[in-house]
């Protein structure tokens, strides 16, 4: 088929589905060619994870809190632009709306796999025919386009001044001093998918210890009060020098140059995993109340990723719960430190 010269991509949210657009972005832009329109809509509050992307033309904005007049107007913008092929990778009511107000020559949806979805987290059934992960999903939508991936992984693009900015702060932190630098992120947008703070607090204790590591706690702010009682355990039992707390203070894209100082990074099954991911570090990834069929696993990256296997009651939802529907949540809590300690020596 003839490749389309201005092009649009629909993807509003969230962290990690966006970062995972990346490879996409990048082999259809290959594809192309540089002189192409290849635009972009994203929700205002991720707009940062591809703003800078090498990738792109423009990128449209959405704020939530215009509502439906808001949603019109980006409407009206989209109409006017006359692409000729929308990539809607989200799928939802909002870019039903607007893909169809685009009129495009040619609209390309995203197969998000949802009867083997519901089969898997309804009846625990595992219909699913290929392994494939949601960033190579993404590339088979415009697979009729001759668009191939290049299996380079996950990519992200940081301004020259955040990175000149973060490499100040870390210089300060004199790494250099310890041996490794493990990074951990114990947060997550959903209760299910968060494994316990106390064995963060002993993974983290255990690694500074063992390998003589300093350790760098990321999140947001709903993730303070779990990332300081990890940072108080580490500083009580190992000494205040071995920890640094980053969550709630850097934004999305200074956390994630910070991330590449680590050796390895210990997180949950988040959009900080996948953040990980695309700086290419090597990730401990632990999943609770998800499963890696539905394709979030860290992509393109080395990475142990640590599951209890033994529940018939896993996936309970394919985003994560904000309580455990049985009441055990034996899916996370029965994931001892050591074994992700054993994780860790064997990615060091």
């Amino acid at each position: 088929m003839t490749l389309p010269s201005r092009t649009v991509v629909l993807r509003l949210s969230s962290i990690g589905d966006i970062v995972l657009t990346s490879p996409l972005l990048r082999v259809f832009r290959q594809a192309v060619g540089k002189d192409a329109r290849v635009d972009f809509v994203v929700r205002k509050e991720y707009a940062d994870l591809v703003r800078s992307c090498h990738h792109l033309s423009i990128v449209h904005e959405y704020d939530v809190a215009s509502g439906y007049s808001g949603l019109k107007e980006l409407a009206r913008q989209l109409r006017e632009e006359r692409y000729e092929l929308v990539i809607d990778l989200h799928d939802s009511i909002r870019t039903k709306l607007l893909r169809a107000a685009c009129k495009a020559d040619d609209v390309v949806v995203m197969d998000k796999r949802k009867l083997e979805r519901w089969l898997l987290v309804n009846l625990k059934r595992n219909a699913y025919s290929d392994a494939l992960t949601v960033a190579e999903r993404y590339i088979e939508t415009v697979e009729k386009y001759g668009i191939v991936n290049d299996n380079k992984g996950l990519e992200i693009f940081i301004p020259d001044t955040t990175l000149f900015e973060v490499s100040g702060r870390m210089a300060k932190l004199r790494l250099n001093q310890f041996e490794k630098v493990i990074g951990l992120c114990p947060g997550s947008k959903h209760f299910t998918k968060r494994w316990p703070k106390e064995r963060f607090a002993e993974v983290a204790v255990q690694a500074a210890q063992e390998f003589h590591a300093k350790v760098l706690l990321f999140g947001g702010k709903d993730e303070m009060e779990d990332c300081r009682f990890v940072e108080e355990e580490v500083a009580r039992r190992v000494g205040p020098a071995s920890v640094a707390m980053f969550a709630g203070e850097y934004s999305l894209l200074e956390s994630t140059a910070t991330l590449e100082f680590c050796d390895v990074v210990v997180t949950n099954d988040s959009g900080l995993m996948h953040l990980a991911a695309a700086k290419q570090r090597r990730i401990v990834a632990i999943f609770g109340s998800t499963v890696r069929e539905f394709g979030f696993a860290p992509y393109g990256t080395e990475a142990v990723v640590l599951e209890n296997e033994s529940l018939d009651c896993r996936p309970c939802t394919h985003i994560g719960r904000k309580d455990c529907p049985k009441g055990h949540l034996k899916c996370l809590t029965e994931i001892p430190a050591e074994q992700v300690m054993t994780a860790l020596r064997k990615l060091l």
